[in-house]
């Protein structure tokens, strides 16, 4: 029994979890096995390789030697920072990823979390805004995921500060910012330019406008994703993920400050006059309250309808002093003050119907208005809203080439992020759209047709359409479940009562005693009974027989009984019943049958 209710719940539990899966999502038993084992050996790859005249700059990070020359971790300081957390001292390594998806395959990884990190190299050649797109490509893999920090670049300008990389720091002059940031629900994948004016030279970050569809997979999914900025000669950019592109416009328009500014601004010494009504509606003046409103009726006033009920005990307070209450030992009455036993409820409150004083219960009162108030009317004297005259923008100019911006000499990463082991790789920097797809096609296409394939088993279905928070779901399952555990729990109990009670209509539980398996119908019954007195040949009727063929069985069972035993044969012959030779069932009598005691 305790096996049968085991196997219902559990049966229970697998009907609910079965609608995750479709019939084309039932994997074979060693569907997951094959692609971990044989993944790799399905796939070739092999370390890209970086043309110097195709690549401003490119690293796979595959090859340590090459790493350790070209990359600079940052000695710098924070400014305005407190000493303890100003310095950079975030942890960088060279290692596979986690879950390794392809051979040798090594990535740039923040170990770290919640330190300042920084590390930066030289371009093999500067990037010069002349004539060619600027095409940046690398990806990430937050392995444990992200709720509260950056995994951007920094496309370093060319001078003087971006000479000695080891004091790369967060106020180094970028030409260029691009990349994921979280932290909450804030969401962003920036795009920053650093614009010149060319009139005074002065410097402002342009941030692009945000996409229109948030990118929460990559912070919760821990895969790598691949991110892609083009900015074009004729001042348009493009943005891709995972060659998906997410967000596009002009260098114009898309960005906030917009590029050229207004021609006309306020006049910041313009100032609104003291007389200037701008109100659209006024008190009417010549509305007066009437003589009867009184401002002075509460909202609520006690029932007047109402009575005391009787039996209530007035003059019997609802609280009372303790009487079984006795003041501690050590109560210092100097110290503690004189002692009080507690307060408990008046027991001769709670059989009647109140006690205490009595209050008539709150109805809402039919004369409160409130405070008076004049009708508004149109203003006569409106003037709409004041707004300050427009003048020239002294600091007016147009730039018809936005696009070219400062050159680019190093590429940076600088971060805090409260999530550790942030997996960088594939890092380009080219002019050249074409090879920055035949780049991804040996690196990242690769470990997106793996990736695929394991999505096709059931697990990564379920986790991907669980926001890859299977705690949350798990919790929810189970609050489903409830009702239909306690529902089949319900029956097994049901069941389990209707075995142990007695049958309805008199009928005795199931035993080894001899029983008909139904009672005889009435006209069955009187169609046995007219059978009994048909004769057969010798003259026999069917009574005759069956009363003789008792009386021979009650006689051989007589000889087995002890004298001493209280049985009548004659008792047994009246209430057992017998079959006829036709399988016609004969009532003898409609007494019960019973059984011969037997002796202890």
């Amino acid at each position: 029994m305790e096996k049968l209710k085991i196997m219902l719940l559990l049966s229970s539990i697998v009907l609910l979890a079965k609608p995750i899966c479709s019939e084309n999502e039932i994997p074979t038993e060693t569907s997951e096995q094959d692609t971990e084992n044989n993944a790799i050996y399905d796939l070739f790859y092999e370390s890209p390789n970086a043309d110097p005249k195709l690549f401003h700059f490119a690293d796979h990070f595959d090859d340590k030697d090459q790493f350790a020359t070209q990359w600079i971790i940052s000695q710098a300081k924070k400014d305005d920072t407190a000493e303890e957390i100003a310095k950079y001292d975030g942890e960088w390594s060279l290692e596979l990823p986690k879950r390794p998806l392809l051979p040798n395959d090594l990535g740039l990884v923040l170990k770290s979390k919640a330190k300042h990190a920084a590390i930066a190299a030289h371009l093999n050649r500067k990037f010069v805004f002349t004539d060619k797109p600027l095409v940046v490509q690398y990806e990430v893999n937050l392995q444990d995921g992200q709720e509260c920090g950056g995994s951007y670049i920094k496309l370093l300008s060319a001078g003087k500060e971006t000479t000695d990389l080891r004091q790369f720091h967060d106020k180094t002059p970028y030409t260029i910012m691009f990349g994921p940031d979280k932290c909450g629900n804030d969401i962003k994948l920036h795009f920053i330019f650093r614009h010149v004016n060319p009139i005074n030279g002065s410097i402002t970050e342009k941030h692009c406008r945000k996409a229109k569809d948030r990118l929460d997979e990559p912070f919760k999914d821990k895969q790598p994703h691949l991110y892609q900025l083009v900015v074009k000669p004729d001042n348009t950019y493009i943005i891709r993920f995972d060659h998906k592109i997410i967000n596009e416009g002009s260098l114009f328009t898309e960005f906030t400050p917009p590029v050229i500014p207004p021609k006309e601004i306020d006049d910041p010494e313009d100032a609104k006059p003291e007389n200037w009504d701008e109100r659209e509606k006024i008190p009417d003046p010549e509305a007066t309250k009437p003589d009867d409103w009184d401002e002075n009726e509460p909202p609520q006033i006690p029932d007047p309808s109402a009575s005391k009920p009787e039996g209530w005990l007035s003059d019997v307070e609802e609280m009372i002093p303790d009487p079984n209450a006795e003041k501690p030992a050590d109560w210092d009455i100097e110290m503690d003050g004189d002692w009080e036993a507690p307060l408990i409820a008046n027991p001769l409150c709670e059989k009647a119907v109140g006690c205490g004083f009595w209050k008539a219960p709150m109805i809402s009162n039919p004369n409160y208005k409130g405070k008076w108030r004049s009708p508004l009317i149109d203003n006569p004297n409106y003037q709409g809203k004041w707004a300050p005259r427009k003048i020239p923008n002294p600091d007016f100019f147009e730039d018809a080439n936005p696009f070219k911006m400062t050159p680019i000499a190093a590429i940076g990463i600088e971060l805090w992020s409260m999530s550790s082991d942030i997996l960088f790789d594939n890092l380009i920097i080219t002019d050249d759209e074409a090879v920055a797809r035949d780049w991804a096609a040996q690196t990242f296409d690769l470990k997106q047709r793996l990736i695929d394939r394991e999505a096709h088993t059931i697990w990564n279905r379920a986790m991907k359409y669980m926001g890859y928070k299977p705690g949350y779901w798990f919790a929810y399952f189970v609050y489903c479940s409830i009702p239909v555990i306690a529902y089949v729990w319900f029956l097994i109990k049901r069941r389990d009562k209707k075995e142990a009670s007695p049958s309805p209509s008199g009928k005795t539980k199931k035993t080894d005693e001899c029983t008909p398996d139904s009672e005889p119908r009435e006209e069955d019954t009187l169609h046995s009974k007219s059978n009994l007195n048909s004769p057969d040949e010798n003259g026999d009727t069917l009574a005759d027989k069956a009363t003789e063929e008792v009386e021979n069985k009650n006689s051989d069972e007589d000889e087995n009984v002890d004298e001493d035993d209280d049985f009548d044969a004659e008792d047994a012959t009246d209430e057992h019943r017998v079959e006829t030779t036709s399988q016609v069932p004969v009532e003898l009598d409609s007494g019960t049958r019973k059984r011969k005691q037997r002796r202890e």
